[in-house]
């Protein structure tokens, strides 16, 4: 190591190629996101129907999604579930389902704690205002709920950004895997990871410093 010969020079020379990964990153983080909101959401309502079956289907999705490991997950969406469908998954497409399927099983669980969170009253107050239960979830329960639940919203929005490293594995171009294409080329992993975990550091840092923050403000009201 200390005959070790540092040539930071190499990030520099190629920031463009290494940043072009991080938009990629940022945007599977987003558009994983919207998606795992809708997932999780069905997940939810699911887990809370009055239908013994939907209930159970709920329960079953939730429980084997959240103990399977993501990246089980994810190179059985890109290798078994084209042999299931009899159709080709790129590797974008693949990433993106197989994290929005992780990510809504977790966000479920923040959807039904914030609608079970919303004062019963509430409900039986738009009730005896002439809502239907349907009126009711969508006009009363569910804004409520997605305000308490958007600090841990946001804050999977972090995990979703550290979670989409992952495509490296199946060759999707985010930032970590161009750091191992330049790595190949440049034989300079020291420089070219550190630079990448400083990277993911001050954008995920920032985030969660300012959730926590927002917890902090919710709870004192």
């Amino acid at each position: 190591m200390t005959s070790y010969q540092f040539r930071w020079d190499t990030i520099p020379q190629n920031f463009d190629f290494l940043m072009s990964g991080m938009q990629m990153t940022l945007l599977i983080s987003a558009i994983t996101l919207v998606l795992a909101m809708l997932g999780g959401l069905v997940i939810a309502l699911l887990d809370m129907s009055k239908y013994r079956a939907a209930r159970a289907a709920g329960l079953t999705i939730g429980e084997v999604i959240r103990n399977t490991p993501i990246l089980v997950q994810l190179l059985w969406v890109y290798y078994v579930l084209p042999i299931f469908l009899g159709i080709n998954i790129n590797a974008f497409t693949a990433l993106v389902v197989g994290l929005s399927i992780y990510s809504s099983a977790f966000i479920a669980e923040v959807y039904r704690a914030g609608i079970q969170a919303v004062p019963v009253g509430h409900r039986e107050a738009a009730q005896v205002l002439g809502l239907s239960p349907s009126q009711t979830f969508m006009r009363i329960v569910l804004p409520q709920a997605v305000r308490m639940t958007l600090p841990p919203l946001a804050a999977n929005f972090v995990q979703l950004i550290k979670y989409s490293s992952l495509g490296a594995v199946i060759s999707v171009g985010e930032i970590t895997r161009r750091g191992m294409e330049l790595s190949a080329s440049t034989f300079r992993p020291l420089e070219i990871f550190t630079f990448i975990a400083v990277v993911y550091f001050f954008i995920c840092w920032p985030l969660a410093m300012g959730i926590r923050y927002w917890e902090g403000r919710l709870a004192r009201r």
